[in-house]
């Protein structure tokens, strides 16, 4: 698949676990990724840390979670999105798994951290900081995809 539809397939597992794969056909994955995203996200409370956050209450947002299952949804979320993007043709791009990787580990230390680092004198809470911290973690695997792909010799047998 093309560039564009790879692009597609990621903005619509961005916005919600299982739509990548129902883009890509391949519906029970989708339905497992739905399946999946909703029983972590109600298990953590996830949405009742939404409203505060979007308000700059990250102390709320954090209070509201349950720690022990939003730990999961990093890598649930960011697996969604590879597995997605693998199915749409991306599985012909070397070392494509190395910045969803990176960011889901990113994204799982912000979870971590999101009690105690501040941002504009403000704790950034349990959505903001992991979101922040995906993104930091994408870019830091592009850069160490980048210098993979200059390293590692290319062995026409696998």
């Amino acid at each position: 698949m093309d560039k564009e539809k790879r692009s597609e397939i990621i903005f619509w597992s961005i916005a919600f676990p299982g739509f990548g794969q129902f883009l890509n056909q391949k519906y029970a994955k989708g339905f497992l990724f739905v399946i999946l995203e909703f029983i972590v996200n109600v298990q953590a409370r996830l949405n009742l840390a939404i409203i505060p956050s979007f308000h700059g209450l990250g102390e709320a947002a954090n209070a509201s979670v349950n720690y022990q299952w939003i730990m999961f949804y990093p890598c649930l979320y960011l697996f969604s999105m590879y597995d997605a993007y693998r199915d749409a043709g991306g599985v012909h791009i070397r070392y494509a798994f190395i910045p969803f990787v990176v960011s889901a580990y990113a994204g799982t230390i912000g979870v971590v951290f999101s009690s105690t680092m501040e941002i504009f004198g403000k704790i950034a809470g349990v959505i903001w900081l992991p979101i922040l911290f995906h993104l930091g973690g994408y870019v830091i695997g592009l850069i160490i995809r980048a210098i993979v792909l200059k390293t590692v010799r290319v062995n026409p047998q696998t």
